[in-house]
């Protein structure tokens, strides 16, 4: 993971990051036991466990981009530090609980303290615009280990205490995120600043989502994370009753898919990106993903069903590193944040029908039920994906502007070869920016805002 190198901004980044890993740690541990300790639990069943399991994506859906605005309002730790109580509260009321709508209740809770969109924007605040995207590489690598971690620690915490060992350390790292932003997270002197690049922007709401590009990249997401959810409502079973996998072994089963995938879609990711040909790359992906779901439902020897589900990872690994970067290359100047918060309520959406809908289609359906909605909906996508245009290789760039603008500026910055797009928006003091990084000047840049911009 890229580090931010400036002493001030690399501790800022590191806590940050730190509070989003022991969040997501804590959400996804439940994922690969939940469906095998699920019979603990009065009146459970497989669409209740489903709903549990997915709950939280539904009120982070709800709330995460509500909590981001209201940051700009009242402050980023106020907000973050809310969102890690209501957290750290929901894990406790599921680790007490009895009933499976005990757990239901505290899953929602978990999800209700929806603080992506204010850390991010305190992100934003404690760093400078060109240490940004290595930033922002860095909180994303560091949810990604959080995942891979989680599929291990999972099924041994479970092993040792239950499901309630998984919760109760769950609500320990709520209480640790809240030390870290309290004791190792800078503190903005300064009000918050509405931050168009990392948050969301409501009267752009309505442009983002009549875009069909980003919708194409929306339904991708949400995809994405319905299958995923739906698969670890019957994988763990599966290892567990067919292949004959101790419950309490399965990280064995997980690091070694989890590792070897990352490693095996890496070349794929630099092909696409240096080649310019991630669009291939992309559906590529997508016709695995669809092949291995469809494909493993039918085969029961050990071999085939590991060698199935390592090719789900490597297409879900490839997706997931790749969806964010097109949603970054498709979103209009000024758009960025909006985009974002929009793709990622599409992915919390995505889990929480995953394992909603799921668990009542493996009720009364079972295995081949989950396996064909899930099938269904990845051709889908892969249909829709297919008209995609290929990705604009433009980066984001983000001008200070330190006075009113003459009424040539954008034009003057849109003369200059690699701009792509500019949105000036004085009342925050800049001008966004889509360019093509291989051949914008930004000395030219430079120079036409010191003649265009008046003091005043």
């Amino acid at each position: 993971m890229p580090i931010v190198q400036a002493p001030f901004e690399r501790r800022t980044v590191v806590s940050l990051a730190l509070l989003y890993a022991f969040r997501m740690l804590g959400l996804f541990m439940v994922l690969p036991v939940l469906t095998l300790y699920g019979d603990q639990y009065l009146y459970s069943s497989p669409m209740l466990l489903g709903l549990a399991l997915g709950a939280y994506g539904f009120s982070q859906a709800l709330l995460q981009i509500p909590f981001g605005i209201l940051s700009d309002r009242i402050g980023r730790k106020p907000v973050i530090a809310a969102g890690l109580l209501v957290f750290t509260l929901g894990s406790a009321l599921a680790a007490q609980a009895d009933t499976v709508y005990e757990l239901v209740l505290g899953r929602l809770l978990q999800g209700g303290g929806a603080i992506a969109g204010a850390v991010m924007a305190l992100m934003a605040d404690l760093t400078a615009e060109e240490n940004r995207t290595k930033a922002m590489a860095t909180i994303g690598g560091a949810i990604g280990v959080s995942f891979s971690l989680a599929l291990v620690l999972g099924p041994l915490l479970a092993a040792w205490g239950g499901m309630s060992a998984i919760f109760w350390l769950t609500a320990a790292l709520g209480l640790v995120g809240l030390f870290v932003l309290w004791k190792l997270v800078p503190t903005v002197r300064r009000p918050p600043r509405r931050r168009r690049e990392v948050g969301a922007v409501p009267e752009l709401i309505r442009q983002v989502l009549g875009n069909r590009e980003l919708l194409r990249l929306n339904l991708g997401i949400f995809v994405l994370h319905f299958v995923l959810m739906a698969l670890f409502l019957v994988m763990p079973m599966r290892l567990e009753s067919e292949l004959a996998i101790a419950r309490g072994t399965h990280w064995l089963v997980y690091l070694p898919l989890l590792a070897g995938a990352f490693v095996a879609m890496l070349p794929f990711i630099i092909f696409g990106e240096k080649r310019r040909q991630m669009k291939p790359v992309f559906l590529g992906a997508v016709v695995l993903l669809g092949l291995s779901l469809a494909i493993m439902p039918m085969v029961s020897v050990r071999w085939a069903v590991l060698g199935l589900l390592f090719a789900f990872f490597m297409a879900f690994n490839l997706l997931e590193a790749s969806l964010p970067s097109l949603v970054s290359k498709t979103a209009p100047a000024g758009g960025k944040g909006t985009a974002t918060s929009i793709y990622a309520s599409c992915q919390f959406l995505g889990a929480f029908l995953g394992g909603a809908l799921g668990g009542l289609v493996f009720q009364h359906g079972g295995v081949a039920g989950v396996s064909m909605l899930s099938v269904l909906l990845v051709v889908l996508w892969a249909g829709t994906a297919w008209g995609m245009r290929p990705p604009r290789y433009l980066a984001s760039l983000l001008m200070p502007l330190h006075g009113r603008v003459s009424d040539s500026f954008t034009e003057q910055l849109l003369d200059v070869a690699g701009v792509e797009e500019v949105v000036v928006v004085e009342s925050e003091g800049t001008a966004y920016l889509k360019v093509d990084p291989r051949r914008v000047d930004r000395k030219q840049l430079a120079r036409i805002a010191e003649q265009c911009v008046r003091p005043q």
